[in-house]
């Protein structure tokens, strides 16, 4: 997960407020701060209800002490440039797959499977932006590769390959 302790919980967004998403435009395009979808040539695509991690702390303690991760959840670790990113599995008691994905949304690498507790640093490639973490097996059992498109709205939409609105 990070690499120091974290000090205040993590963000949630509240069902209220995904709700009220789900009216607007931005949601109807697939575009929620509570929701980020994958699609890939050739695969069924994907769709996570996912928290945010977009602070030092927040990133810092990611899914640590969760003993569970619901279907169809994970968290988003939105980091403020492309750069270089590790993770660690300290504290963190469920396996994991982590999804690296560049400024465009763009996947650039894919972690199956990193064991619980697991010291050893999982890199990513350089220029990650966004690392999407979900349950351990669930990249392999959808078929998740590498070139896959995530749709968010923390992707520039400048930048982004599968903008918001499209």
């Amino acid at each position: 997960m990070g690499n120091r302790p974290a000090r205040r919980p993590l963000r949630r967004w509240p069902a209220a407020a995904a709700l009220a998403a789900l009216a607007g435009t931005a949601a109807a395009a697939g575009c929620e701060p509570g929701v980020a979808e994958l699609r890939w040539d050739g695969g069924p695509g994907a769709r996570f209800r996912v928290e945010i991690a977009d602070t030092p702390a927040e990133r810092s303690r990611g899914l640590m002490f969760r003993d569970s991760l619901p279907d169809g959840a994970g968290m988003l670790f939105v980091y403020p440039a492309p750069g270089e990113v590790a993770f660690w599995m300290k504290n963190t008691l469920i396996p994991l797959d982590m999804i690296f994905i560049g400024p465009d949304g763009r996947v650039n690498g894919i972690r199956a499977m990193a064991a619980p507790g697991d010291l050893t640093p999982v890199p990513g490639p350089p220029g990650t932006q966004f690392v999407l973490e979900i349950g351990g097996g669930v990249a392999g059992r959808l078929g998740l590769r590498e070139g896959a498109e995530l749709r968010h709205p923390a992707v520039d939409p400048a930048a982004a390959l599968w903008p918001c609105g499209a």
